[in-house]
């Protein structure tokens, strides 16, 4: 029996989301509906689309807003037990002004509710490896640079 070589190439669930900060610089985390610790907004990549795409759409579709995004911050590798290999995009939405944040209108089929979590408290609001990923991608902000990590983590 032969087996086809495409086979062996990993196929990785690929999704993108937004840091957007607020004027004390503390961090946008939403509550999902369907989930059991708030994230940032985000989601994953539709076929045809870019991450940058992705993460644009999805930020339309679960607040309501269409803010500019800005650079790459990280890419992270992380499978999951359950959802297998992952590929990551994080770009930075930086400080959302006053009129993004008046024109919030969350979707309600997807998120419960939002808020703002001071950066240095960050595992304290969510799952360890995103807590992890949004310390890096802050850190990538701060530095002008864009993170390559694994589960989180800066390799290398």
């Amino acid at each position: 029996m032969s087996v086809d070589p495409a086979e062996s190439f990993a196929r990785p669930r690929v999704a993108a989301g937004v840091l957007f900060f607020d004027e004390q610089d503390r961090v946008l985390l939403v509550v999902p509906s369907y989930k059991h610790y708030r994230d940032i907004p985000g989601g994953y990549v539709e076929h045809g689309e870019t991450p940058r795409q992705a993460a644009q759409r999805e930020v339309r579709e679960e607040l309501g807003i269409t803010p500019p995004l800005g650079r790459l911050l990280v890419v992270d590798w992380a499978p999951t037990p359950t959802e297998g290999d992952k590929q990551l995009f994080v770009f930075d939405g930086g400080p959302l002004e006053q009129e993004y944040l008046d024109a919030i209108a969350l979707d309600p089929a997807e998120l419960t509710s939002y808020e703002f979590c001071d950066a240095t408290r960050i595992h304290e609001h969510t799952i360890p490896r995103l807590a992890r990923r949004i310390t890096q991608a802050i850190q990538a902000r701060v530095e002008n640079t864009t993170r390559y990590l694994e589960n989180g983590a800066p390799v290398g």
